[in-house]
């Protein structure tokens, strides 16, 4: 493991399949510890970027101490695409009416 103190080089990893779902991984390890079915569903990783994390770190969409506890103990931290409001995409979905 790329560990630098209480500090991890992290390579993050698009999937194709699913937009906006990241693995986190640690670089040295790549994926390894990854398990067959993720990489499954997830799809052939597509590199995103190489960061070096650590716990206070402001990642994007996701708390640094739980991607730094989850690549330690599992070997990746998989993100989820976020949460849409159904009644959103409803209204979205919808036909809109001219109104003159």
């Amino acid at each position: 493991m790329t560990n630098i103190g209480n500090r991890i080089i992290v390579e993050i990893l698009r999937s194709p399949k699913k937009d906006e779902m990241y693995l986190y991984v640690d670089k040295q390890e790549g994926l390894k510890r990854v398990p067959e079915a993720l990489l499954e569903r997830f799809g052939e990783p597509k590199s995103v970027m190489t960061l070096l994390v650590s716990e206070d770190k402001k990642l994007a969409r996701a708390d640094a101490k739980e991607v730094m506890r989850s690549i330690r103990e599992q070997g990746f931290y998989l993100q989820m695409p976020p949460v849409r409001d159904e009644y959103l995409l409803d209204l979205y979905k919808a036909p809109t009416e001219a109104r003159y």
